[in-house]
């Protein structure tokens, strides 16, 4: 559902915006839902990750964070202090990236709906 010109008035479901963000083997989504009436609006960050089972099947672990618009300055202000910790007091100032292969590694045939 990544869309940059949804209009929430046209849509009675609480989803408006999801963007997702693949890294490694990872998948992140960041979706902006409005409440019951449409009158306000929070963000649900989502960590998802493929695990194979023992049968060759495949489930994925999620994790969800609810994020209200009175708490956004403070969340990316303490996000903002703690990459900036990271990577000026255990990378020397710039922090690596992955090698292409565990790039690559994290990429499959799956469409996001599937997550």
């Amino acid at each position: 559902m990544y869309r940059d010109d949804f209009d929430f008035k046209d849509r009675n479901a609480e989803d408006v915006y999801s963007k997702p963000v693949r890294a490694g083997k990872r998948t992140y989504f960041f979706d902006v839902k409005s409440t019951k009436g449409a009158n306000d609006f929070y963000m649900t960050i989502t960590e998802s990750k493929r695990r194979q089972n023992p049968d060759g099947t495949f489930t994925y672990d999620k994790h969800k964070i609810f994020l209200y618009k009175e708490d956004f300055e403070k969340f990316q202000e303490g996000f903002t202090d703690a990459v900036e910790y990271i990577r000026q007091n255990c990378f020397n100032g710039e922090i690596p990236q992955r090698p292409a292969s565990e790039q690559a590694e994290g990429k499959s045939d799956l469409e996001f709906e599937d997550l």
